[in-house]
């Protein structure tokens, strides 16, 4: 991808929800609801404050984020769906606690 985000916006690639439901019902394309999980895909330098000093963004490429419904903007790159938002708006990183417990 050629694409380097401004300040402080992500990109982020949405990752697809479930084809079924817990009891094995599968859900047709124009009943699922657009994911809220997404990978982080690319970050930019970071905000500023008042003094001009940088502040960095805290995801990281790679990272799996929780976001809003709404969030972001919807853009296509290289033909991939792809989503462009501020970090704030992005409510949460998921990570593995199970696995990070046991490698202690």
């Amino acid at each position: 991808m050629n694409f380097r985000p401004l300040h402080d916006r992500v990109v982020i690639k949405r990752i697809d929800a479930d084809e079924k439901t817990a009891g094995g019902i599968i859900i047709p394309d124009t009943a699922k609801e657009k994911p809220s999980q997404g990978e982080v895909i690319a970050i930019g330098p970071g905000g500023r404050d008042e003094t001009g000093k940088l502040i960095p963004i805290d995801v990281e490429v790679g990272d799996r984020v929780l976001f809003g419904k709404w969030s972001g903007t919807e853009v296509k790159i290289d033909s991939q769906d792809l989503l462009i938002m501020k970090e704030s708006d992005i409510m949460g990183v998921l990570t593995d606690v199970f696995s990070k417990k046991n490698a202690a």
